[in-house]
């Protein structure tokens, strides 16, 4: 689990979050949600490490991530893994060797198991066979699913994920939803999600805080907002035809 203590982050004058308290369980889908500048990404970059809070704290099962010195929180970050929002795959290498970067990073693996785990996360993400392509050579689909098959393959107990339907198609979309929530029932990940694809938000927002102007304004889950009376989220959910449709139905 992991746990937000009155997170405040400014930038100079301006304040983006303004007191964040939460709690991630494993398990399940925890999404942040919330207009641009509302500070989600800000808030998923202070959880991991990326951005220092400037008052409060962080939690990961228990430990102080905050308060900890950087050699400290080596232990954790090697249970992290991340998906970023463009993927951030390495153009001059392989698949194979994109998903084998962080354990060339981190364990003492011979190149044989590293080779098994990489083509065991291929599989994972329904794309085996594919370790000897370049990202080049792939859909964007496809790059998300190498993206995730890289931020797992060191067993992370802890996974965040950026956007992780931007420029998708919505059919492609939906599928990286489902392969996101079954990696996280299957492993018992403590999994956050920063999104703004409302149709995430109604097919697997188990837990979701919707961030406005750098507060929580309202957390539950995706069946909890179809009936909400939270003016912002409302203007903010369902402000598209295929979510209002959505509502009806829950």
């Amino acid at each position: 689990m992991i746990e937000t203590k009155e997170i405040v982050k400014t930038f100079g004058d301006n304040e983006v979050l303004k007191g964040i308290n939460d709690e991630f369980k494993p398990g399940r889908n925890n999404l942040i949600i919330g207009g641009s500048g509302s500070g989600k990404t800000t808030l998923l970059k202070c959880i991991v490490g990326l951005h220092e809070p400037t008052q409060g704290e962080v939690f990961f099962d228990g430990q102080n991530f905050t308060n900890m010195p950087f050699r400290e929180r080596v232990p954790i970050r090697k249970e992290i893994g991340m998906l970023f929002q463009n993927s951030a795959l390495f153009d001059s290498m392989s698949v194979e060797e994109n998903i084998m970067f962080p354990l060339n990073l981190f364990t003492d693996m011979s190149k044989s198991e590293k080779q098994d785990r990489a083509n065991f996360c291929l599989k994972r993400v329904n794309l085996e066979g594919k370790g000897k392509l370049h990202p080049s050579e792939l859909s964007g689909g496809m790059k998300k699913r190498v993206g995730i098959a890289r931020a797992i393959s060191m067993q992370p107990k802890y996974l965040f994920v950026d956007e992780p339907n931007s420029g998708l198609d919505p059919l492609t979309s939906i599928l990286i939803d489902h392969l996101i929530s079954d990696l996280t029932q299957e492993y018992n990940t403590t999994t956050v999600v920063v999104t703004h694809d409302m149709n995430s938000v109604m097919g697997i927002g188990d837990h979701i805080i919707f961030l406005h102007g750098g507060q929580k304004w309202w957390e539950g889950s995706n069946k909890e907002i179809a009936h909400t009376d939270n003016r912002e989220l409302n203007e903010f959910v369902f402000a598209s035809p295929f979510t209002k449709a959505a509502r009806e139905k829950l």
